[in-house]
């Protein structure tokens, strides 16, 4: 599939995203010592995202996802990852305060009809360093 011109309404950060994913899960072996799991989402409307995440020393130093969701769900989740683990990863505190609004700069914008898709990451990661931090407690 080859799009170009004004077949493709989205930035040329978003096609790359979509295109070519970062960090997307290809085989469950990938995720074998990750420590921080998340999941929301809604099969009936058709988007769900999954998120996992590594973190050594209170920093996520390596994330996977897979999702069932449109071209901005899939690309702006590939941003979250690629935000979340360039320059040797990110520290918690820091993630949690990622909005979709970030990810969408980073993407140069999403169409409006689309900008609630940009969240799916953004919540699987917050449960998933809800699940990662409820791991560490009950050690």
């Amino acid at each position: 599939m080859k799009l170009e011109g004004n077949d493709w309404f989205y930035s040329k950060e978003v096609k790359k995203h979509f295109m070519k994913p970062q960090k997307f899960l290809k085989n469950e072996n990938e995720i074998k010592n990750f420590n921080g799991y998340g999941k929301v989402g809604n099969m009936k409307c058709g988007d769900m995202m999954e998120f996992w995440i590594k973190v050594k020393n209170d920093k996520i130093i390596d994330v996977r996802w897979k999702t069932f969701g449109c071209a901005s769900a899939i690309a702006s989740t590939s941003m979250l990852a690629k935000m979340l683990t360039e320059k040797k990863g990110m520290k918690i505190e820091k993630a949690l305060t990622l909005t979709g609004t970030d990810i969408m700069k980073r993407l140069g914008g999403l169409p409006k009809i689309k900008i609630h898709c940009s969240i799916l990451g953004d919540q699987a990661l917050r449960e998933a360093i809800k699940n990662y931090l409820e791991n560490q407690k009950n050690g």
